[in-house]
């Protein structure tokens, strides 16, 4: 394990998903860039460069550990191996925050490359819930659970994604990660109103916040539809939904994704920095 101080947790200022890419101009020049996430299934190995460079970023940075991997809404039961992997590193890393994704991507032995959504309901509440209880069993630690980004609803659904998301925190004590990203794809893609969506969502419960980029399309009726890329800077609508969220809960940890079509780091440099000016006035 590693012995980090700035382990304990993630401070109220913004981060990046980091890209080894970057390794230099982080450790040489962060930024506004006060925390690094990395994604779990990257550091599954032992050994070679990938693991020296995040122990050089562990010992200067508190560390988000962001799984995409573990299918906690899928009908099987968790991959026990996936699953010993992650707590490995978890035990290794001693990161500040371990955060998963409410979607399933395993159907019996198949694992698909996508985070797929499942419908609100009872059965569904019980068992995202037991699986949660499992993998904070396993990484001896809460974890938190992040918002999908969707685009059609079921027609089984039983409640409201907010209330699904208040009563699995509520039943596991986990926390929550709120992409505002998602919230803006979904609520776009459903004819929603992303505000409305922040008022009833459980912001007591949210331990970190993520923003990203999308992709802007039509759907075959002509009416617009977004797809959660990960692959451009954050559009001002997002921004300035964030900017209202934060004054409304108060500051948060907030991640600038970009997983996709990653640019250099004065660009993912400039998206932190526009984070921290919005945080300034609420960390008064």
């Amino acid at each position: 394990m590693l012995d980090a101080n700035l382990q304990d947790h993630l401070p109220l200022a913004p981060g990046v998903g980091y890209k080894p890419q970057h390794f230099s101009d982080i450790m040489t020049d962060p930024g506004a860039v006060r925390w690094l996430e990395i994604h779990a299934e990257n550091y599954m190995g032992d050994g070679g460069r990938p693991m020296a460079q995040l122990r050089h970023l562990a010992e200067r940075f508190p560390m988000s550990v962001h799984g995409v991997g573990l299918s906690i809404g899928g009908e099987g039961p968790l991959d026990r191996d996936h699953l010993a992997r992650l707590s490995h590193l978890v035990k290794w890393l001693n990161p500040a925050s371990f955060s998963e994704h409410l979607a399933w991507s395993t159907h019996e032995s198949a694992f698909l490359n996508d985070l797929l959504p499942l419908p609100y309901t009872t059965a569904t509440l019980s068992r995202v819930a037991d699986h949660i209880d499992q993998v904070q069993d396993a990484i001896g630690r809460r974890m938190l659970l992040e918002n999908p980004s969707t685009y059609l609803a079921f027609a089984e659904n039983e409640m409201s994604e907010t209330d699904f998301l208040r009563d699995i925190a509520r039943r596991t004590g986990c926390g929550l990660l709120l992409d505002v990203n998602n919230v803006f794809v979904s609520a776009t893609n459903q004819q929603t109103d992303p505000r409305a969506y922040i008022a009833d969502f459980p912001l007591e419960h949210v331990g970190e916040v993520h923003l990203g980029g999308h992709d802007e399309q039509e759907d075959e009726h002509g009416a617009p539809l977004l797809i959660d890329s990960h692959g451009a800077e954050v559009v001002d609508p997002v921004w300035t939904l964030y900017s209202e969220t934060i004054v409304a809960m108060g500051p948060r940890p907030t991640l600038i994704e970009w997983d996709n079509d990653v640019p250099d780091w004065p660009v993912l440099a400039a998206e932190a920095d526009r984070a921290a000016r919005l945080l300034a006035p609420v960390l008064q």
